[in-house]
Formats: structure tokens, sequence, C-alpha cells
């Protein structure tokens, strides 16, 4: 191949950029009416009642870390293999990271793994856990819906790899990701190799009209111009206008513009086209690599995976990365485990701590995986995969 395969590839069309376009041409470039309707549709495509948008998806975990309550102390349970920013938001309110080791069958947060972690302390010590659903494979939310209120803790979905993910649970009830059943707060990521893209830009998915209405306080400065939020007038205080607002809280400024709203919503119309085309790329993948000695993750019957990442494991992952960028396939890692980041080392974490999360990222290599990836193309990934593996 002449032209580089990259692991990931935006997919813009003509209706996208005439939806920026309108945008450009119309009275709004923010705060307008494109974000309340990518707002309503993406809600509606979830299957969940509300949906707050924001500037990226790290934004979005920052905005429900504050919202849940994480302040300095608060103990948070996450994954290691993932991207950091899920780590990173309880860090942004003081709280305290710890990270549980993943299941080796799927690359998930292992939910034995947490009751073990959370049975080493005494009850009331951990405040949530931050499960991922990582390269778009579900987390089984019913097993860690159960964990967490045995123990009091709340739910934040990180759904930045799964949009039209699902599974179905031991009663037969189908679960989409982040539609608000089973977690208080779900997130997403609009950045360019994700589903849907916006260019930059997240969204907050919940069913809790509280939080919910905290949410778009935060994301806004923490400022309200709405009067039944106002607080009581104090004696002395001239009479409120129109321009009246209040400062209630120390928010950010962490709003999404009308047009990577447009674009999103523009987007959003095709996800699910687009999303049927990655599981077709990936079973031509599970079934290229059935019988040989390269590890893939085929999801059992009832998970619908939405195919973020293809991630597969060889013995020899550098040579097989290196290999691959002499035939312009540039596959890439997902994750260095984040607690072996310099960073998370200074809280004590240190290799050997999660074996299995260690094992995976020593083995581990996303494979090209975009709608738009022609047959052609992943034949010769696939050819070149094989080919340094046999």
């Amino acid at each position: 191949m002449n032209q580089a395969i990259p692991y990931g590839r935006q997919h813009i069309t003509d209706d996208d950029i005439d939806a920026v376009a309108d945008v450009l041409r119309g009275p709004f470039l923010t705060q307008g009416p494109h974000i309340n309707a990518f707002e309503t549709a993406f809600a509606e495509y979830i299957g969940c009642r509300y949906a707050v948008a924001v500037a990226n998806g790290t934004a979005a975990l920052h905005l429900c870390c504050m919202a849940l309550g994480v302040t300095e102390g608060t103990r948070v349970i996450t994954t290691p293999i993932t991207f950091s920013a899920s780590a990173n938001c309880v860090r942004y309110c003081g709280g305290e990271v710890y990270f549980a080791d993943i299941d080796p069958d799927t690359a998930l947060l292992d939910v034995n793994a947490v009751r073990r972690l959370i049975e080493q302390h005494p009850k009331g010590y951990f405040a949530g856990i931050i499960p991922v659903d990582f390269a778009g494979y579900p987390v089984d939310l019913t097993a860690f819906r159960e964990l967490a209120d045995e123990y009091g803790l709340w739910l934040l979905e990180d759904s930045c790899h799964s949009p039209g993910g699902s599974f179905v649970d031991a009663q037969g009830l189908a679960h989409r990701c982040g539609d608000g059943s089973l977690a208080e707060l779900a997130i997403f990521s609009f950045h360019p190799v994700k589903h849907i893209a916006a260019g930059e830009g997240g969204m907050i998915t919940t069913n809790d009209e509280v939080l919910y209405k905290h949410l778009l306080r935060l994301r806004t400065h923490g400022i309200t111009n709405k009067p039944g939020d106002f607080t009581e007038p104090y004696a002395g205080e001239p009479e409120r206008g129109g321009w009246y607002m209040e400062l209630q809280e120390l928010g950010y400024n962490y709003r999404l513009t009308d047009m990577q709203a447009a674009l999103g919503t523009s987007q959003l119309q095709r996800v699910d086209a687009m999303l049927d085309r990655r599981r077709e790329i990936a079973k031509r993948y599970d079934d290229a690599f059935a019988g040989t000695n390269i590890t893939t993750i085929v999801p059992p019957e009832g998970v619908n995976h939405a195919y973020h990442l293809y991630v597969i494991q060889v013995d020899d992952r550098k040579g097989l990365y290196d290999f691959l960028r002499t035939r312009n396939i540039m596959a890439q890692v997902h994750y260095i485990p984040v607690h072996l980041m310099p960073y998370y080392r200074q809280f004590g974490w240190k290799p050997g701590d999660l074996p299995n999360a260690e094992q995976y990222y020593a083995r581990c290599l996303s494979l090209p995986m975009f709608p738009t990836l022609t047959d052609e193309e992943q034949t010769y990934v696939i050819a070149s995969v094989l080919e340094f593996c046999r």
C-alpha cells in the first residue's frame, strides 16, 4: 500500500459539511439551538432521559466527578486499561484513584477484582467505580450495580468507545451503553476517531434529573440564569431584570459549540450504518485469525460490541508493530496501563501490582478499524499480520 492505513479515521460527508456551513451562516456559533437538538437526538438514540453536551470526553468525566461529590480524599476505583482521563478526572477533584485488575478474557475491569479490593478496606472507604467499555466491549453493569448497591457506591460508566453497544442481562433485558438504567452517569467522546466525530466534544447521559440540572450549571461556570433556580433576594438587592444571573458554585467553561453540535447531529444520523460496518470488519478479522497463535476477544451471544478498536494479542508485539509500519499499516497500542505511568507511580503503584493488565499490555495491538476501511485494505492488513505471525 502506497498510502498509510491508520488505526482509526473520521468520515466526513458533504451532508456533514453542509450542516456546519449552515451554522456558520446563522446567528449562533455557540450556546445556540443546535446544542439542544444534538442532546435531544443523542438521548433518544442512547435511550436515556437526559443528555448534556460538553467540550470533550475528559470534560465530561471531570464534571461527572464534581456532580457525584468527588472531593479531597474521595476514593474511586477504575481500570488500568483505559485512556488516562478515566482516572485523572478523580484527581482533578482531589480524589484518590485505586486500580483493580482486568479480566484477561475481555480486557475489561474485573468485577471480582474490584470486590476483593473493596473487601480489603472498611465499609465506606470507597465512594464509586468507573468501569470502562474498553474497545467498545460493553461492561456487564448488572454485576457492578449489584456490587455498588451492596457497598453504597455510585457508578460512572465510561462509554467513550461504545455508542450503540449493548448487552443482555440474566433476565433477558437489553441494556444499551449509557442508557442510565444501571449507572448514575455515563460519558461519551466525539474525538475524530470515535463513532461520532465532532472534531472534539463529549456527552454525559443520565436518568437522574437532579444530576442533570447540576451538570448544566457546572458546564457553564456554575452560573444559572433561570429564575426558578435563583436564591432568595437579600435585603437591599436591586430589582432583578432580564440581565440577572447567579454564580452559585465554581464551575467551568466546558460548553460545546453549535458547529460541533451540528456536525455531531449529522454524524448521528448514520451512526448505525457505520456501526454495522465496524462489526463486518471485526467479523472478517475474527475469521481470519481463528485457529492461529493470534489472540482475539470475541464477545459471547447477547453482547453487542461497538468496535471502536479491534485489538489482537501476540507474543512479539513490538516486532509486529515495527513490521506493520514497514508496510504502511499504522497499528497502535491501547493502552499502556495507567498505574504504570510516572504520575501514578508516585502514589505507590509499581510493576507487578496488576498482572493481568500488564500481561495484556505486553501483547496488545490495535489493527485498523474504521467504517471507510476498504476490503482491499483489510485484506492487506490481514495478510501482513499473518505473514509475520506464521
